[in-house]
């Protein structure tokens, strides 16, 4: 039942996600961006954190994902560390992801070539 619900939840934020697309004019890294921002708002108002219990990997994997992992690693460390964790939190949280993003790309840019458009 978890895939499912997994399935469900992931494929609605992509659907939503591919309207935005064909119906408005923001580019791909304006949405890109508003995904993360939407995670942020919606895990700070305590409205996405029901979303990844029901969802699991469904919500946690986009890039609302990336925004609620941030709000978390924020509250764990501001609990911790007090004010300090404002700043600290989000890296510590998120720190992991960003290092998997960078070394793929770099992989990925190192075996592809890729070339700039003219």
């Amino acid at each position: 039942m978890s895939y499912l619900t997994a399935f469900i939840t992931g494929g609605i934020i992509c659907a939503i996600g591919q309207i935005l697309i064909d119906k408005t004019k923001l580019t791909s890294a304006r949405i890109l961006v508003a995904f993360i921002v939407a995670g942020v708002i919606l895990t700070g108002l305590g409205i996405y954190e029901p979303i990844v219990k029901w969802g699991g990997a469904g919500a946690t994997v986009p890039l609302t994902g990336f925004g609620y992992s941030l709000v978390k690693g924020v509250i764990k460390d501001v609990n911790s560390y007090g004010f300090l964790g404002i700043f600290t939190g989000g890296l510590k949280a998120t720190a992991g992801g960003i290092a998997a993003a960078v070394f793929f790309s770099l992989l990925a840019g190192l075996i592809f070539r890729p070339k700039i458009k003219t």
